[in-house]
């Protein structure tokens, strides 16, 4: 039978996405792809793969909702932590690819931020739309074991579930050994189980185009363009042969980078060194920094009201004179100092 005489195959994508979120910076800081998952691409190839399990052309397996669910910091901490921007490039991308966003406001619980209520709303959101819009397929990108009564439930009614998942492992920059693997339970309740991992290491040589576009090209936007912040920033006296020591909120300074690790890294200014991370650079890709490069930042605060370095970018090394004899103290360890989280 010829597959374009066979019926539309109605897909909804649904997205919990701080899981999702953590998938991504794997990919960027971790893995040897350094780059972040595109959603476009994603999309790409969730079409591709329903129809290769549902056997139809391409072109019959179409996206017809995607929701995004995921705790959020309010306005007042996001700009505290320098959120603001990321948190809305990210609503930039999902709203120029149609996909609905669902957030809840993070609880302080003990001390730490918790997300809670969020499997409960995106499985609640899912059953009714493939109830009421009859989905085919619906495409869980999740690990957690509380979906597993949506999935039995979607089962019922006759909804297939693709489970898109992820088993990794890496060491942090504390040191510890995280690990991202889905729950058993789920994988053996889905329709078409997908080993993300597995699909994307093959990618590297078999040079599948859809596999490709799984990942963004560019260098992620920097919070402020290198032009605005030249023409909202007053002349800089001429630049020192060494670092220059940290001073008052707002000063420019100038030194080298230390312990640079997933996303982390410190600037060299004794006697505790400035703490910053990929959010703080104004140009550049954090992935194509090394410990030992040269340099400029301003001084910040963090909410933990500490000296850090903000609107980091890299410079050319200082041409050291001959009386110059610059040699910095003991730096701290990245794994014994606290950093902003």
């Amino acid at each position: 039978m010829n597959q374009m005489n066979s019926p539309l195959i109605r897909v909804g994508v649904f997205y919990d996405g701080n899981y999702f979120l953590k998938i991504s910076d794997y990919y960027y800081f971790q893995h040897e792809r350094k780059a972040r998952i595109s959603l476009e691409g994603l999309h790409e190839f969730i079409r591709h793969q329903v129809a290769e399990e549902e056997d139809v052309d391409v072109r019959l397996a179409q996206i017809t909702d995607a929701h995004f669910f995921r705790g959020r910091l309010s306005a007042t901490e996001a700009r505290d932590k320098d959120r603001l921007f990321h948190d809305r490039l990210l609503d930039d991308i999902l709203m120029n690819l149609g996909v609905s966003t669902h957030y809840m406001p993070l609880k302080t619980r003990d001390g730490r931020l918790q997300e809670k209520g969020i499997d409960v709303w995106l499985s609640l959101e899912a059953l009714e739309l493939a109830l009421h819009k009859t989905l085919d397929v619906v495409v869980l990108i999740a690990g957690d074991s509380d979906y597993v009564p949506l999935i039995r439930k979607l089962n019922t009614v006759g909804t297939r579930v693709m489970l898109l998942n992820w088993d990794f492992k890496y060491e942090d920059f504390k040191g510890e050994t995280r690990v991202t693997r889905a729950s058993q339970q789920l994988l053996e309740q889905v329709t078409y189980p997908v080993a993300m991992h597995a699909v994307i290491d093959r990618g590297l040589t078999a040079q599948d185009e859809v596999v490709e576009a799984l990942f963004v090209s560019q260098s992620e936007p920097a919070a402020f363009a290198p032009s605005t912040m030249a023409a909202t920033t007053a002349p800089k006296p001429a630049r020192p042969n060494g670092p220059t020591a940290a001073g008052p909120v707002g000063t420019t300074g100038m030194s080298t980078i230390k312990n640079l690790k997933n996303g982390f890294g410190f600037v060299v200014m004794p006697p505790n060194n400035l703490f910053f991370s990929y959010a703080d650079l104004t140009e550049g890709d954090f992935n194509d920094l090394r410990e030992g490069d040269w340099v400029e930042f301003t001084v910040g605060r963090n909410h933990r009201d500490e000296d850090c370095a903000r609107n980091v970018r890299k410079v050319t090394a200082p041409q050291l004179s001959e009386t110059d004899d610059y040699e910095p103290e003991s730096e701290p360890d990245l794994q014994t100092v606290p950093v902003e989280l």
